[in-house]
């Protein structure tokens, strides 16, 4: 069993208000090397084209907007991130992905395209090239590396316009929201704060939102908000669980799961985990105690004649080990995991992806 560690208080837990917000916004690339939207199955690339061109004092005559080929143009969706505090003025990187049937986007330009939230206000302006890394080729001409060439990046590519509005400084009350639901992590980090403020100072709602008083000046509670994030805190232990990957058969435990005593079959394989009791008698003369032990064995049969044992704790770990040596297929193992599990053998949560 690993021993506990202390954590940051800010590795376990968030403000809550502050937080990112994700911007999307359409826009148009151009400038490609003919890789771009086949307009006669984009339709609208050409209506934004069109619309672009209006707006900037272009009128074209209505029979050359039927007949435009639009190969150096693609129709994309820019995506950010507005991380909490952002201000007016600061830049931001943004994502571009073609939604048309454009070849590549390397080396376009993204056109002024303005980022809206959730709330349908716009918060960014997003423009500049647009760069994929990883398309090339090798000095000799013999290899080649291509990436998506659909999606690229522009650092620094969007400006923010406005600011979202925060309610941190509302009150002389926050909440920290632990990122995992849990009890006994919210009842010691309630301890450690006020070991660390003085009594009162934070109180748990429920498993997840703990209530902690701060102080009304904006400065202060800046100061107050960095010292709470770097309290030490040991978390709980949390619910044993175990990940199964069914194409792979690869197996992942957050700790070590024990079983109680089971016996499966399945096909021509056949597990049985036992509790094995044995007594430790000291000598005479030697002062100590008669000690009763209880260890496990684990009997894994594939054929007549072959039977792997395993002594020790019943660690569903020895049980996995023992099953990949005589070459169980990731089937044979999620069925008898699940079998376990049924049965009330595997006290875990068997998550299967």
């Amino acid at each position: 069993m690993s021993a506990a560690h202390a954590e940051r208080l800010k590795d376990l837990a968030s403000i809550q208000g502050v937080r990112q917000n994700q911007l999307v916004g359409y826009g148009l690339v151009v400038g490609l090397d003919g890789s771009g939207d086949q307009t006669t199955q984009t339709p609208f690339t050409v209506q934004s084209v069109i619309s672009m061109l209006q707006q900037l004092g272009v009128n074209l005559p209505s029979t050359s907007t039927s007949n435009m080929q639009l190969k150096n143009v693609a129709a994309a969706m820019v995506t950010a991130s507005l991380p909490a505090f952002a201000q007016p003025g600061q830049q931001l990187d943004v994502t571009v992905s073609s939604i048309g049937n454009a070849k590549s986007i390397r080396g376009g330009t993204l056109l002024m395209a303005p980022l809206k939230g959730a709330d349908g206000q716009i918060y960014a302006i997003a423009q500049g090239n647009v760069v994929i890394g990883g398309a090339g080729a090798s000095a000799a001409g013999s290899s080649t590396t291509i990436n998506h060439l659909s999606a690229g990046r522009i650092s620094n590519g969007a400006t923010v316009e406005r600011a979202v509005p925060t309610t941190l400084g509302a009150g002389d009350m926050i909440n920290l929201e632990l990122n995992d639901n849990d009890f006994s992590t919210a009842s010691r980090v309630v301890e450690a704060v006020n070991k660390r403020f003085g009594m009162d100072t934070a109180v748990a709602q429920d498993g997840r939102v703990i209530r902690v008083r701060a102080p009304l000046s904006n400065g202060d509670r800046v100061s107050f908000l960095g010292a709470l994030e770097n309290i030490d805190v040991t978390p709980g232990r949390v619910a044993a669980k175990v990940i199964l990957n069914a194409r792979t058969g690869s197996v992942v435990m957050n700790q070590s799961v024990m079983l109680d005593t089971c016996a499966v079959s399945h096909g021509n394989l056949s597990v049985v985990i036992s509790a094995d009791n044995s007594v430790s008698q000291p000598n005479a003369l030697a002062g100590g105690q008669t000690a009763s032990n209880q260890n496990a064995q684990i009997s894994i049969n594939k054929e007549p004649g072959k039977v792997m044992l395993l002594r020790g704790g019943a660690a569903l770990s020895d049980v996995v080990k023992a099953l990949n040596a005589i070459g169980a297929t990731p089937q044979d193992l999620l069925a008898i995991l699940q079998a376990m599990k049924a049965a009330g053998s595997l006290r875990a949560e068997l998550e299967v992806i």
